[in-house]
């Protein structure tokens, strides 16, 4: 005969493992999305391609206008009209006036569009407008 009492396992608050891991897995994700936003680039606009194009890396704060085959302008993955575009811009060149602006146009679009951006640019005081294109073959 067993008179000995069994004892049962104590549970103290709650597990921290299964929390910990959960933590890194969303760590992890935005840490990965993060880097995606990055790059802002909009997916229907092909930009044109030369031979001797330099790759540059992506960077916080990197402002990029967007103008599709059409004329219309994407900033900030958001479609803007021309006015609210300069009114941006006039922020910026406002807080930072140096601020770079990149020119995604896409390869289809009439020069006309390319020409009005920058002369919002212009208009904004932005004087540092970099044009972006693609290396041959990618």
């Amino acid at each position: 005969m067993n008179f000995r009492r069994h004892a049962k396992p104590e549970v103290f608050g709650f597990q921290i493992a299964p929390m910990v891991d959960i933590l890194l897995v969303l760590l992890v994700f935005f840490i990965v999305t993060w880097n995606f936003s990055l790059s802002e680039k909009e997916l229907d606009v092909k930009i044109p391609t030369a031979t001797n194009a330099k790759t540059s890396d992506a960077y916080v704060g990197q402002v990029v206008v967007n103008v599709k085959t059409d004329g219309s302008i994407v900033f900030n993955h958001q479609p803007i009209s021309a006015d609210e575009l300069i009114a941006k811009l006039r922020e910026l060149a406002r807080l930072y006036p140096d601020q770079a602006v990149i020119l995604r146009g896409d390869q289809n679009a009439d020069y006309k569009f390319i020409v009005n951006v920058l002369d919002l640019c212009r208009q904004a005081n932005i004087w540092n407008v970099a044009f972006a294109t693609a290396q041959t073959g990618s």
